[in-house]
Order: C-alpha cells, then structure tokens, then sequence
C-alpha cells in the first residue's frame, strides 16, 4: 500500500505513545503512517466513567472519524472497547500483548501490605475498588480520575498514600520503575484486555483490513477473546467489578497436547464483601466457548446479582446472549461452589484440576 495510512489516537501521552508504537510497526513493513488526534468525550469530561457512559466514552469519537473517512485506521487500549460490536468497524488487529497486571505506585515506595490502615489509594475502576476492598486491609479507596502523570502526582504531592494504575501503561510511556509493586493476579485481576492493544479500521476497508493483520498475534487475540466473551457473557462493563485474565499455555508434542488457556475471573460486590472467583481451562481455538461457559459458571453461583447491584441507576441491562449448544465440555466438577473459592472444571477426555497459584 503506498497511500499513507491515517490513524486516529486520542492526544493523551500514553495514547499517542501507544499509537506511535503501531505507526512505527506498519513503517517497519514498508507502509507510511500519519497520526491524526482525536477528542473522545472521555478526554473532555472529568466526570466518573459510570456517569458518562462506560467504557466507549474513549471510543466512539474514534470509531465516528473512521466512519466518517477522516482516519483510516484507530489504536485504542482494548479494556475500552464495548464488548457488543460496532457496525462498520473491524477488528483488525492485536498486536503482541504487554503485562496484563496493575500495579502500585505509593509514597515512599511502600507496598500494598506497608501502606497501613486508614491509607488513602486512589483509583477511578470499581473492578480494583472492589478487590483492594476485598484484601481486608483497611483502606480507604477513592475515586480519581486523569492521565497517568496527574494521577501519579497526586501521590507525589502527598494528596493520595497510593494509587493503581495498568503496568502495561507504565511500561509503554517509561515509568514502570515508579511502580515498584506489581499486583498479584490472586490478589487482584486485570480488567479483561488489560495490556492489549485494539487496532481498528472500516469493516469494508479490505486493503487496510490487509495491512493490519500484519500486526495480529493469534495468542494475544485467543486470551482477550476468552476474557471479553466472559464480560459480555455476565453483561459486564466498566461499572461492574469484574476480572479476568487468559494465559496461554502451549502445546507439548511430546505429550500430545494442543495450545490451551487458563481463564480466571472474579465477580465481587462493589464494598469486597462478597466475591466469586472461578477457572477453567480450555483448547485455545474455542476462546469464546471458554470464556461463555466459564461466565455460566459464575451466573449460576450468583454473579448475576452482583453485575445488577453495580449497574448505575437507569441504565437498562442488554438482552442474555443465546445458549450455546450442550456438548458436555462444561461439566462442572464436585468442588466447593461457594463464594470465595475456585471453581474446577473438566473438560472431555482430560482432568484439569485448576487452582489458583
């Protein structure tokens, strides 16, 4: 492709950042890249996500300039996309996926368990409220909002003890070394496509839709797919405190394996006082009917009231998806289901026993 491709980032530093690593990607296979900046409404509101309209408050003005041909293609951070699709839009890409974890960046370097009780920690995301709530620390966690250089001064100038960022953001604009506590995954979960990048372009671009796919890796893809099934299974968004992260595991030709995931979520009440967390394993080709079955599991347990009692006022819940044919690969084992502890699930032919390391 000789034409330059445009794409569209929102203006942030980790945004442009972001972006300009894809721009650099697509130079490296001979196809020249201009970024062009776009305002989202999530840039220009200071409001909480919950009140301006979830997670697409980042993403609709980007989709709109692609629609609307003044970019060619967009980079966003993928736990901002909608789970629902968007007409007109594809996903064309994602790249190689960066540490999926949070991470903490305290006063005096201190960690998680050194920050005390009564600590202020800050943080915009119900999902990392619920579960730092959960830990039984004692802490008191706000809600923030701002790039991540506002909300690191709010711990340097004194006003916060802490706060919890994404690493993978860190790590992309130079600052990971500010955060000297990588968070547990048993502790706390990422959102679901926490460190993946979404690279989007117009469905009926097929030429760019082309290029793209330069950029796709198929392991990155199958964990966010597993992930983000599962969030829009229990009819999750940014306001439900909901967790999620995929691992790739690899086949052994000795042994006669194929390519696996192990997915781990967490539903939690917004106060940490109650919380579901369950795992499954899976064959990595059927990404999507890992993480649907494992989201079954969890509305069974009781997940479906928690998603409720953190949906805002007012905001209808979307229709159920249809359920998926029974084939027997969801059987559940005789495990303990109550709250709190894992779920073990079988799959045909092989035992996985699952537990949470």
């Amino acid at each position: 492709m000789s034409a330059v491709l445009r794409l569209g980032t929102r203006a942030s530093l980790l945004a442009r950042t972001q972006s300009q690593r894809v721009a650099d990607a697509l130079r490296e296979r001979g196809h020249p890249v201009e970024l062009v900046e776009i305002s989202t409404l999530g840039d220009r509101s200071a409001a909480p996500l919950t009140q301006i309209g979830g997670t697409g408050v980042f993403v609709s003005g980007l989709r709109q300039a692609l629609l609307d041909h003044r970019v060619d293609l967009a980079v966003h951070s993928l736990k901002d996309l909608p789970t629902a699709p968007a007409e007109g839009i594809a996903l064309a890409a994602v790249p190689p996926r960066e540490d999926p974890r949070d991470a903490l960046v305290a006063s005096g370097g201190r960690t998680l368990a050194e920050l005390g009780e009564g600590a202020v920690v800050g943080t915009g995301s119900p999902r990392r409220a619920a579960q730092l709530h959960a830990l039984g620390l004692g802490l008191e966690v706000v809600q923030v909002r701002g790039n991540v250089d506002s909300r690191i001064a709010m711990v340097t100038s004194g006003g916060l003890d802490a706060v919890v960022l994404a690493r993978a953001g860190l790590l992309r604009i130079g600052r990971a070394d500010e955060a000297p506590e990588v968070l547990d995954p048993i502790q706390v979960l990422p959102a679901p496509g926490q460190g993946a990048l979404a690279v989007e372009c117009r469905a009926d671009d097929a030429a760019t839709c082309a290029v793209l796919a330069e950029l796709d890796d198929a392991a990155s893809r199958s964990c966010v797919t597993a992930e983000r099934t599962l969030l829009a299974t229990l009819e999750g968004g940014c306001s439900a405190p909901i967790g999620a992260l995929a691992d790739w595991v690899e086949a052994d030709p000795a042994e006669g394996t194929v390519d696996e995931l192990y997915l781990r979520a967490v539903v939690l009440a917004a106060d940490g006082s109650l919380d579901l967390r369950r795992s499954a394993t899976g064959p990595a080709d059927d990404a999507e009917g890992l993480g649907r079955r494992l989201a079954e599991v969890l509305l069974e347990d009781g997940a479906a009231e928690l998603v409720v009692a953190a949906r805002p006022a007012g905001r209808p819940a979307h229709p159920p998806p249809p359920d998926p044919p029974h084939d027997g690969s969801d059987a559940r084992s005789a495990s303990d289901g109550r709250a709190g502890t894992e779920q073990t699930f079988a799959r045909t032919g092989t035992a996985a026993q699952e537990s949470e390391q």
